[in-house]
This record gives C-alpha cells, structure tokens and sequence, in this order.
C-alpha cells in the first residue's frame, strides 16, 4: 500500500497533545450546547472526548461562559477527561480574556478570527491583546479565517489592487487569495508579537469542495504552520459527510493537514458525535491512522434478497466499536483488526479470506450454512438461527488469542 508523505510542519502542543511535527492527524470538535450551561457542555464534551475528539472547542462570547470555562475544565478533570480545551473568541475576546483570566488560564488553546477581531488600529490592539495574553499563559492559538467573515479592508485592498492589473484575475481567485494572506500576515503579526510558532495554527475555512481545496494548497506553499482542516459549514446527512470526505481526503492525500474538524450539522436528536465518528473512518480508510476494527460488508443484489448478512453486519459493527474500550485497554494493535461480513459466494469466501476474520453467509437458493475465515484459512461452518452470537464468540476468542495482552 502506498504510504502518505505529510508534510513537515511545525509541531504546536496543546495540553497532551501535538498537532503537526511527526504526530498524526488529530481530530477535533466542537460543541453546541451553551457554554455557560456547565452541567450540559461538561457532560457534552465528555461525550465527544469518549468518541474520540481529541481537542474539544467551547464558543467564548460573553462574560457567563467566560466565567463557565473553569467550572467545566474543574468538572472534567474530576471526571478523568483531559481533552485539551479551545475557547472559541469572535468580536470580543480581548475583552472576556481581559475580565476573565481564570478562563485563559483553563484553556489550552485560543481560536482567534482575524475577520471580526475589529478594524484599522481597533483591530491591530484587540489582536495583539489576545496574542499577548496566549505569551503569557503559554498557550497555543488558532488563527482561524472564514470566507464568511474575511477581513473587508483586507479584501477591498486587495480587489482594488487586482482591477488595476491588465489582466485582473477571477473575483474568486482573488477572494482566495485573500484568506491565505490573511491567516499568514495575521500569523506574521503575532510571531512579531512573540508568539512562536510553535504555538500558532492555521485554517482558511469555506464551505465549497474545490475552494477549499486549492485554498489550502495555497496556504500549505506560504509557510510550514501547522494547519487546520474543514469545511466552513459541510451540511446535514449524507450531503455533509460526502462533501468533507470529498475536500479533506484530497488533501490529506496530497500531505496536507495536522488536525481536522468534520462540521456536520446534527439530524434533530442526534448526537453531535456523529462528527467524530465520520472524521475517525476518514482518517482510517486512507490508512493514516486506525481507531476501530473495520467491518467490510457487500452492498447486497439480487443474489442477497435475505436481510440476514444486512442485519448481522450492523450487529458485528456495533458491537466491536461497543466492545472497543475494553479491548484498547487489554490489547495491543486491536483498532487494526478487520473483519468481513458477505452475503454469498461470489465474493463472500475472497473478502472474508482477506480480513482478519470474516463469515460468508448463504445467498438466496445456496446451501443454508456460513464458513467463517481467519487469516485466510477457513476455520469453521456455521448453521442455525444464532449465527451472530456464534460469530461474536468466534470473535471475542480470535481477539483474545491473537493480539498481545498489555501488561499492567
């Protein structure tokens, strides 16, 4: 398999964990609860640290989630969870750091977006103020651009420039243009300022696939920070998932990208870990890093017309990412295990030889019974109408006699 070359950026660390340098992709997210609700956004942040989320993102835009931030960060080292916190600062962030110190002091990372920080000299001195605060505490920051609110003088300047060219470039290309120089001269500022930058990340946000693509390939040219991957607003269901799929793997392939964020707007009663889930099979289909064993199943035909294979393939799916916090904690290598569930045997016996383990169930009109593959070799046969509960003991044993036992 072809192996992806990143490339070299600046190691940023953030409480207990590292974005960029050699560490592999984080993943992060946000939540959506109201900051200053603490029993909600704890219990929330727990939620997407216990899915996954590497960093979780608070929003910081008033003085009672200023205050909240402590209580939240206290409550959740009470709980064990120690997932680095970023605050979140549009329009007013000098200021809630400035009031708030204790909220600074609790968070390990500041989001800062040079488009609302303020304008002409008001923005020079709100900006500088943040950096300044993330000197003295230590703490990395995010400057983070969206297209949906880029810097205006920033933006008019550069139009005006482009129109006196005699061959004016594509209003597009020029917007563009306008985010990845204001996360660099904005990332400039804050190094003049004494931020290293070893403590700055960047991110050019929009919500297109193609823009958001050839924005970080002129991004990833401009300089070695560490960056910030995802679509501005990736959208709901299957449109969102398709469309952060599309832009981030394109990148990721090309070794561009340190920590990425999956922007799902939640189904109506849906967790907000959804996200973390989408971002984890990204990163672990393109081969960059492994969190849960993969179950490979067929799409189904005319040969299927049972739902047997359909149903057990979402019963072996759930229940080894069920299963998946007890083995990390007695196994070694187990996110790399791979498992097939097939619907008949045209292609039923190869997948499941192709897995680690792997059950080839009986298409319509074939012979009722499921031999079942480990490690290429077929181990058993199995019949009856407890083939799901006589798959997941074949796997529990196959687990427990095939991956090292941590010692402890």
């Amino acid at each position: 398999m072809d192996v992806i070359v990143r490339k070299k950026t600046q190691a940023v660390r953030v409480g207990d964990v590292t974005i960029g340098g050699d560490a592999p992709v984080v993943i992060q997210s946000m939540t959506n609860t109201d900051t200053a609700d603490v029993d909600g956004s704890t219990r929330q942040v727990a939620e997407l640290a216990q899915a996954g989320s590497e960093l979780v993102r608070l929003t910081v835009n008033n003085d009672d989630a200023a205050k909240a931030v402590p209580r939240i960060k206290e409550r959740l080292l009470a709980r064990g969870v120690t997932a680095p916190l970023v605050g979140d600062f549009h329009y007013n962030g000098h200021q809630l750091l400035t009031r708030h110190p204790a909220c600074g002091e609790a968070l390990d990372k500041l989001r800062i977006n040079p488009g609302n920080v303020g304008f002409g000299k008001r923005k020079d001195d709100r900006f500088a103020t943040m950096i300044e605060v993330a000197c003295r505490l230590g703490k990395a920051v995010r400057i983070g651009v969206n297209w949906g609110s880029l810097d205006q003088d920033l933006a008019s300047r550069m139009m005006d420039e482009n129109r006196r060219r005699t061959d004016p470039l594509p209003l597009d290309v020029v917007t563009r243009e306008a985010l990845v120089e204001s996360a660099v001269s904005s990332a400039l500022r804050a190094e003049d300022l004494g931020l290293g930058r070893d403590r700055i990340v960047l991110s050019c946000k929009v919500s297109e696939v193609q823009a958001l693509i050839d924005v970080y390939r002129r991004l990833a040219s401009r300089g070695d920070w560490a960056l910030h991957l995802g679509l501005t607003e990736a959208g709901m269901g299957t449109k969102g998932v398709v469309a952060s799929t599309a832009a981030l793997a394109v990148l990721l392939q090309e070794g561009i990208g340190d920590t990425i964020r999956v922007s799902l707007t939640p189904e109506p009663g849906a967790a907000r870990t959804g996200e973390v889930i989408v971002a984890q099979q990204i990163l672990q289909t393109m081969g960059l890093r492994a969190f849960v064993p993969l179950v490979t199943a067929c799409p189904g035909c005319g040969r299927t017309t049972s739902t047997l294979f359909q149903e057990l393939a979402a019963d072996i799916q759930d229940y080894v990412r069920a299963r998946m916090p007890d083995w990390r904690v007695k196994y070694d290598g187990v996110e790399n295990f791979t498992l097939a569930v097939m619907g008949c045997v045209v292609n039923g016996p190869g997948e499941s030889r192709n897995a680690h383990i792997g059950i080839s169930l009986p298409g319509t009109g074939e012979e009722p019974s499921a031999p079942v593959y480990a490690d290429g070799e077929r181990i058993c046969v199995l019949k009856g109408g407890d083939l799901g509960r006589q798959f997941k003991e074949i796997v529990d044993r196959y687990v427990d006699e095939t991956f090292p036992h941590k010692n402890h």
